[in-house]
């Protein structure tokens, strides 16, 4: 289940979202938007880090991977490598790079389809797919640890299909209570609510953080610049989301958050050890995580605001009038400065403890997000008024007014396979009356690495 700090997070620009678009494997949620119902937040470890180890455990460190491209000939099948990685105390150098060889393997069928006999020219026909650039792709990583608090990381990658290179530069800095990072990528990958892709030509983000303290409080301020007209990136339809066109803007939020547990049994050593009659073996679960069985509630409550220092009209160069001049596009103003409330509560319960090999975990999370408070006020009282009226006022209503529900169902296959069911449900005065809130609903399954 997503973490309930996530409430706060979806406001500003540092969300990493897992996604198979880059090599880097990690995506940007659009601000001030829900999360993508199938979306999941990127593991904290670089992709680069991550080839590296699971490589290890594959014939000639080839890893298959299989996720959707936002080019159907390409494939959904890729094979990833690490073809180096020098490094020394304080600075490491990864390079790695992926073949999707379904277009290959289509391009030379037809290819011999067209020929009439296997001459010398058709062979050589063949060999050109082989140099195919939209067949590769590649990524280069550095990092380097200047001092003990402070780290910078350095990336870029190349999709053959895509005219652009893609950069990334992040300085990380540790305070003993806080967390500073200075980010910036040219150009950085955006998804909104829906899963549609966007790039941003330039973004560059300053982040404070503070650490989770035991009292609940947390905090977070940030200023933030984006230029260039966003571009969809998989025919996304419709205009870019508001937060993403060019501008300058600071914001500072400021959270409460509490958990309880109703119930929960403690793992002991006999969970963790079996005795066979060969001897005695260690049995961990298959995501310590989930190695509790346990039911619990918790809820967060917090408040955002945001001040525009500065907004840009869009110029189309590429478009030009009669007289020659570039056309200027219009879009939706932004308000220079806004205040909001947010608040979630979530009920999470799970029996089994993710050990055996059948039926050891069942897990049902349900979470209520109210993403915007003043939305959901002004249609609480829309819809107060309508009942005194008696009778119904058609009026466009802010996706932000209604709360989201949203309910996650996982189970166990076999070992760390888990069948998943993720639903959200819009909840306002329309849906029900035309029948189940269902938002979006997806299936899917999920293969948990041991001991993670």
């Amino acid at each position: 289940m997503a973490n309930l700090r996530l409430a706060m997070d979806s406001a500003f620009w540092d969300t990493n979202i897992s996604t198979p678009q880059t090599l880097d494997g990690t995506a940007r949620l659009v601000p001030d938007e829900p999360f993508p119902l199938d979306g999941s937040r990127a593991s904290r470890a670089l992709r680069v880090q991550q080839v590296s180890l699971l490589g290890n455990g594959f014939p000639l460190g080839i890893i298959p991977s299989y996720s959707p491209t936002s080019q159907k000939e390409l494939g959904s099948f890729s094979l990833q490598k690490m073809l180096f990685r020098p490094s020394t105390s304080n600075w490491w150098l990864g390079l790695v790079g992926q073949f999707r060889p379904k277009k290959l393997f289509s391009s030379i069928k037809a290819e011999v389809k067209r020929a009439e006999e296997l001459e010398l020219t058709t062979f050589k026909e063949i060999a050109k797919h082989f140099v195919d650039k939209s067949l590769y792709a590649i990524g280069l990583w550095s990092q380097l640890s200047l001092t003990p608090e402070t780290s910078l990381l350095l990336s870029t990658e190349r999709h053959g299909e895509r005219k652009k290179r893609r950069y990334k530069a992040m300085l990380f800095h540790k305070l003993p209570q806080h967390d500073v990072t200075l980010e910036a990528a040219w150009p950085e990958l955006f998804i909104d609510r829906n899963g549609g892709y966007w790039d941003v030509p330039e973004s560059i983000s300053l982040d404070l953080s503070s650490l989770v303290s035991e009292s609940g409080l947390r905090y977070r301020f940030s200023i933030h610049k984006n230029s260039g007209l966003p571009q969809a990136v998989n025919g996304t339809n419709g205009n870019p989301p508001l937060a993403l066109m060019p501008g300058l803007c600071a914001k500072a939020a400021f959270s409460y958050e509490k958990s309880r547990d109703i119930w929960r049994q403690r793992e002991t050593k006999k969970d963790m050890v079996v005795k066979r009659d060969k001897g005695i073996y260690w049995r961990p679960s298959y995501d310590v995580r989930l190695k509790e069985p346990y039911a619990a509630i918790s809820g967060i409550i917090g408040c955002t605001c945001a001040a525009w220092l500065w907004n840009s009209e869009i110029v189309d160069s590429s478009t030009q009038s009669r007289d020659g001049g570039a056309i200027t596009l219009s879009y939706p103003k932004r308000n220079p400065l806004t205040a909001d409330l947010f608040g979630s509560i979530c009920y999470t319960f799970q029996h089994g403890k993710f050990r055996k090999l059948y039926g050891d975990l069942t897990r049902v999370d349900t979470r209520l997000d109210i993403c915007s408070g003043s939305a959901f006020a002004r249609g609480a009282v829309g819809l107060v008024a309508n009942i005194l009226r008696n009778y119904p006022i058609e009026r466009e209503l802010d996706p932000r007014a209604s709360p989201r529900l949203k309910v996650i169902f996982q189970q166990q296959i076999a070992g760390p396979i888990v069948f998943r069911v993720d639903s959200k449900f819009l909840l306002n005065s329309s849906t029900f009356k035309n029948g189940p809130p269902i938002e979006d609903i997806r299936y899917t399954t999920e293969n948990f690495p041991v001991g993670l």
